[in-house]
């Protein structure tokens, strides 16, 4: 109920910018007061702490990455156009909110366990989505029949994760939506000539 109500997207957006420029650690609850343009108090009528804000700044924000892979899968196109069109969106929400790509690269990974347990379950729907078009490609033969699913999904997930991390890391210095064609072209041939 809590999260339909406008003050509540407010919070969230503003907690990203918060968190990207001052850490997660250093994020006081006032400071995304501050700057939603809500009194301290009201944060606590939709959150139950900073720890809860972090998470539902993650759910709301996964949200997007999971509506956009949804499309995606819907599209008649060959595995191939899919997981260029895949790695292209996760790719285009970072490099066009760079503050969330700071909270998703760098800040959610300083959590403690707990959170990290909670930020993995928020995950999950993302993930059954890459296995979803990675399992399409081995239906329609356009992916190896004896692929390891669980092995190819990590591989991705962890090749655009690293790539946006390199390009937090090196100031968003480069277009990072120009290297989907090369990052999906690798991830299907690898590096042999072809």
């Amino acid at each position: 109920m809590k999260r339909t109500k406008p003050k509540y997207k407010q919070i969230v957006d503003a907690a990203v910018i918060v968190i990207a420029e001052n850490g997660y650690h250093q994020a006081q609850v006032s400071k995304i007061a501050k700057e939603a343009g809500v009194a301290d108090g009201t944060i606590y009528l939709y959150f139950k702490n900073k720890e809860d804000i972090l998470i539902s700044v993650f759910r709301e924000k996964m949200a997007i990455f999971v509506e956009n892979i949804k499309e995606i899968l819907k599209k008649d196109l060959p595995i191939a156009g899919k997981l260029q069109l895949v790695v292209e969106s996760h790719f285009r929400v970072l490099q066009e909110d760079p503050h969330l790509a700071i909270v998703t690269q760098l800040e959610l990974r300083q959590s403690n366990k707990d959170l990290r347990f909670q930020i993995n379950n928020v995950l999950k729907e993302y993930m059954v989505l890459l296995d979803t078009l990675l399992e399409e490609g081995v239906e329609k033969g356009e992916l190896s029949p004896d692929l390891d699913l669980r092995l190819a999904r990590q591989m991705l997930f962890g090749t655009m994760d690293e790539t946006i991390t390199s390009w937090v890391m090196n100031e968003q210095k480069f277009n990072l939506v120009s290297l989907a064609p090369k990052v999906s072209d690798m991830l299907l041939h690898g590096y042999k000539q072809q």
